[in-house]
């Protein structure tokens, strides 16, 4: 009688990853994907891979501000400098731009550069009389002319006033200050004529007033968030909607009955407003429970309409960017992506972390975001919206984005401004930032293998093979954990620093474990091609009740 054989057999098995997907801080991620990283980007997909050095474009005593229209502009301290030129003088505060035609408008100073003409100045103007003897000039609201025609009541005269030092026709002045009360008014200017101010007729009561008190404002409301769209500057306060004058972003209160008026409205929902941009030719406007969208194209077919929704978080007005023609930004329950419907959550990837006080930018496809945890750590990740993945670069806290020439500027609260992701012709005087360390922390590997109840079993690691390439001068290092123990063991020729592309085979001292958990640490570039485990698991006969 012939007994049967026995066989044989080691029970090794391979696990290999060869693409490398992004960021998913969750405990229930899947074999081998990234709960933890710094430094790493999407660039080299389906590699994992070290984001470019970045460039430091300049140090700035105080950053205020960073923006770009034509040039490259900032704020230092109380200096605004366009393209590497001092132009003007504004507060000692942090600012938020916007431009029309050739007007960089700076607020909350809601001063102005134009670049065309390089003047600098403030969209608000103000006049008022001169002394004579010690006393105020006079101010006569008097008949006069008007298209060289005789007018009545529609004149304003002030020797001591050059009218057109201080506003333009068209512009719409108010006027304070005055004893004849129905002469308090806001009118709009038809003629400058050296000393005398034209206006349509019976504007005025005619009268002659010598009061310290008289002004004379073109006013500009104290807009929180500014936009230009379809050749007007619109803004909001806390709860207002504003646009301009056709083409003036120096008049807000011009309603001639004209397609070139201001416009202005309140929403009536709750809350005030978290920011603004232009969205496929539409002003948009947010509160943290509602997005709002002005529709039309002139004063009178405006129409604002609301949607309560997912909108923008309180004090992360900077974080609204465009890539890949999707406006992301953080609301108060994590980014989200809009194309104009109903917002979408992209933060799964952060897991149960919630982040607040965002900022970001675009360079077109990437969204970089700048954001502060519950801690108040600073942390600056980025969402490729090519491969719908998330990376961490690390700790930066950046307070203004800019896109210039090809290249994403940042300024950071280091207050130097900053080049980052892929540089194309790095502008004079950058230099380029020193090796940086970078790290990888991958999930549980549980290495399930081919049984069917394998999850049940102790399984061993015994080879970790890395395919891998450094740039000079780099190392990486690897290190495992066992059993969420909290000890990191590095295996023996775990340090790796050959700059050729190879393979590197490192042997493991064999631990049942019912998990482990890899980690990669280094400095310098680094792409990794493959990583392949060589692993066993215990025999179903350990690992059952009874004989089998």
């Amino acid at each position: 009688m012939r007994l049967p054989s026995a066989v044989y057999a080691d029970n090794i098995q391979k696990g290999k990853q060869v693409v490398f997907v992004g960021l998913n801080h969750n405990e229930g991620a899947g074999d081998g994907e990234l709960y933890a990283m710094k430094n790493l980007c999407s660039d080299y997909y389906p590699l994992l891979a070290t984001r470019a050095r970045r460039m430091k474009f300049r140090q700035l005593t105080k950053g205020n501000g960073l923006f770009v229209w034509e040039k490259l502009c900032w704020v230092d301290g109380t200096d605004f400098y366009y393209d590497g030129e001092l132009k003007g003088q504004v507060e000692d505060s942090e600012k938020s731009f916007a431009a029309i035609n050739g007007y960089i408008i700076i607020a909350p100073d809601m001063a102005y550069y134009d670049i065309y003409n390089d003047a600098f100045g403030h969209l608000e103007a103000e006049a008022a009389p001169g002394t004579s003897g010690g006393m105020p000039d006079f101010v006569t609201f008097e008949d006069g002319t008007l298209f060289g025609e005789p007018a009545e009541a529609n004149t304003i005269s002030c020797n001591t006033i050059d009218w057109a030092e201080h506003f333009k026709v068209g512009d719409a002045i108010t006027i304070t200050g005055c004893r004849t009360e129905a002469n308090n008014i806001t009118a709009i200017i038809r003629e400058i004529n050296g000393h005398e101010l034209r206006f349509y007729e019976n504007s005025f009561t005619i009268a002659q007033e010598r009061n310290a008190s008289i002004r004379f404002t073109r006013k500009v409301p104290e807009l929180k968030y500014m936009l230009e769209n379809e050749n007007r500057l619109w803004g909001c306060t806390e709860t207002t909607i504003f646009a301009s004058k056709l083409g003036d972003p120096f008049n807000f209160y011009v309603y001639d009955g004209l397609d070139t008026d201001a416009f202005a409205v309140d929403t009536g929902s709750s809350g005030v407003f978290t920011g603004a941009i232009s969205y496929l030719g539409y002003p948009t406007f947010f509160k943290e429970r509602n997005i709002y969208k002005v529709y039309g194209s002139i004063p009178s077919n405006f129409e604002v309409m609301g949607s309560a929704t997912l909108g923008l978080a309180n004090g992360s007005d900077r974080s609204l960017a465009v890539a890949g023609e999707t406006l992301f930004y953080l609301s108060r329950s994590g980014v989200c992506m809009f194309t104009g419907g109903i917002p979408q959550p992209i933060n799964r990837a952060f897991g149960l972390e919630r982040y607040k006080n965002a900022v970001a930018g675009s360079d077109g496809l990437k969204y970089y975001i700048s954001m502060q945890d519950g801690a108040g750590g600073w942390h600056l990740f980025v969402y490729d919206t090519q491969r719908g993945m998330w990376h961490k670069e690390d700790e930066t806290h950046a307070t203004h984005f800019a896109y210039s020439d090809g290249n994403l500027y940042y300024l950071g609260g280091d207050h130097a401004i900053w080049i980052t992701g892929n540089i194309q012709d790095a502008p004079a005087g950058a230099t380029t930032e020193s090796a940086f360390a970078w790290s990888a922390e991958f999930t549980d590997f549980t290495d399930y293998g081919k049984k069917s109840d394998a999850g049940t079993v102790k399984k061993g690691l015994s080879k970790i093979e890395i395919r891998l390439e450094l740039d000079e001068g780099a190392s990486c290092t690897v290190k495992l954990m066992l059993d969420s123990s909290g000890t990191w063991i590095t295996p023996q020729g775990g340090t790796l620093t050959e700059k050729k592309k190879r393979s590197n085979t490192l042997a493991i001292i064999p631990q049942r474990a019912d998990h482990y958990r890899l980690k990669l640490e280094g400095t310098g570039g680094c792409r990794i091609y493959s990583i392949t485990r060589e692993f066993y698991q215990g025999s179903e006969l350990k690992s059952t009740p009874g004989r089998q």
